[in-house]
């Protein structure tokens, strides 16, 4: 199958502006609404003022997000392979990479599952849940672990798959109908004129969700059979070891970049949690507002990652320069409005999900800290996509080593203890105002190197 015009055009020859629009908007779309659904746990939830089935939502979180170590292994991983290979003009590696990413999903997904359920009451205690928030917690961890953590992980790689290939809207239809389905099933199963199973019923209509999204992305395979280069026949799932380096090399640095995620928030909800359930509740809706901007960024340099790799593949130098710059500009101009919105008005933001008025006091402080580092994250999410889009595994596990491990970890420790509580979300401004830094030199000897080789 040869690649269609219109994407051969979207790739080379469409103007900056409007291929990063046309590959970026979907995907920062389809990103919001997951920070929506994200933020539905919490806030149906929390019309319970039930500060116990809040803390769940929050203490559950972090296994959550180790969902996305498996994502990016196989999603980013095998989503740059498919990309650069297209722009080599390497079809039978692109059909390798997306079938290998599939059925990896699948087992990881469903080893996930099966340690998660053995391991619960070790999870549990390493999570900070206690006797009061324990029971709430597991109910919450058996729909959106023990039974979802297939369903969540493979919807996701899916995504990736197909948005390797320029189709970011179908990535983002395919997301965003389970993520919209969850919203609208959350008051049911949660609240107390519906199922009113509270955080567990959280858990089950996101478990429900992530079924139907994996359901769009089936129907969208066969109907576009022979027309598309996402494979997910076993026949194509070939171990070719270039195929498999070359997945690994960007896909374990990503996702050993969230396991050190998951660290570094578990710590953070360890060191809340000694304050009590109303603080962790607070740092639970501070950080979900906070993922706002923190998506929008994130979407960003996911939906230009296939323009960069395919302009890299092609030796395009001045057109994948033109994209990232032109990404920078547009990202910083949305991400320093949303800041600032955040520092002046936090009581506002936090009090739409709790009107609890210690709650509303906690998250306010920590909304303020975490808005000071957003602008730099921008950058920072920018540069390890770039450095993912080309094959640089080795400098995106570099910086997810230094935001964690040297950087934040460390801030989480001293700043608590010099600022009890309310310094503990400070630390992740001072990882990203260095990395930020950081980036900004590799990236401009990048480039430099790039142009010297082809020159």
């Amino acid at each position: 199958m040869e690649q269609s015009g219109s994407k051969i055009y979207l790739f080379e020859q469409a103007p900056i502006p409007k291929a990063v629009a046309k590959l970026a908007i979907p995907t920062i779309l389809s990103s919001l609404v997951m920070v929506i659904y994200n933020m539905a746990d919490t806030y149906f939830v929390g019309m319970l003022n039930d500060s116990v089935e809040s803390a769940a939502v929050t203490l559950a979180a972090p296994v959550l997000l180790a969902f996305n170590a498996v994502n990016n292994l196989f999603g980013v991983g095998s989503s740059s392979m498919m990309s650069r290979a297209l722009g080599a003009k390497k079809y039978d590696t692109v059909y390798s990479s997306s079938a290998f990413g599939f059925y990896c999903a699948v087992i990881f997904g469903a080893l996930f599952s099966v340690l998660c359920t053995i391991l619960k009451n070790p999870i549990l205690s390493v999570l900070g849940a206690d006797s009061t928030t324990s029971s709430a917690t597991s109910g919450y961890m058996f729909w959106t672990v023990t039974m979802g953590a297939v369903p969540a992980i493979l919807n996701v790689v899916m995504a990736y798959l197909v948005r390797a290939e320029g189709s970011a809207l179908h990535a983002s239809i395919g997301t965003m109908s389970g993520c919209l389905l969850n919203i609208i099933l959350d008051p049911l199963f949660i609240l107390p004129w519906g199922l009113g199973m509270g955080a567990a019923g959280a858990g089950l209509a996101t478990w429900i969700s992530n079924c139907v999204a994996c359901l769009y992305f089936f129907v969208l395979l066969f109907v576009k059979r022979g027309k598309t280069y996402v494979c997910i026949n076993p026949r194509k799932l070939r171990m070719s070891k270039a195929v498999i380096i070359g997945i690994c090399a960007v896909g374990i640095p990503a996702a050993i970049q969230n396991i050190l995620n998951v660290t570094g928030m578990t710590i953070l909800n360890k060191f809340t949690s000694d304050f009590g359930a109303d603080a962790v509740a607070a740092m639970g809706i501070s950080y979900k507002i906070y993922m706002v901007p923190m998506y929008i960024s994130m979407g960003l340099s996911q939906g230009i990652m296939p323009l960069i790799s395919y302009n890299f593949a092609s030796e395009n130098i001045k057109r994948m320069k033109s994209t990232v710059t032109f990404a920078a500009k547009a990202s910083l101009i949305i991400i320093i409005s949303v800041a600032a919105t955040y520092f002046a008005f936090p009581g506002v933001f936090i009090s739409m999900f709790m009107e609890n008025q210690a709650i509303v006091e906690y998250g306010s402080h920590f909304l303020r800290s975490f808005s000071i580092g957003l602008p730099f994250l921008c950058l920072d999410f920018l540069s390890v996509g770039v450095f993912q889009a080309v094959g640089m595994g080795r400098h995106a596990l570099i910086f997810a080593v230094l935001r964690k491990i040297i950087l934040e970890i460390p801030a989480i420790i001293v700043l608590n203890a010099i600022y009890p509580l309310y310094g503990l979300a400070y630390a992740q401004a001072v990882a990203e105002v260095i990395l930020a830094v950081t980036a900004m030199i590799i990236l401009k000897k990048l480039f430099a190197k790039l142009q010297q080789k082809k020159a």
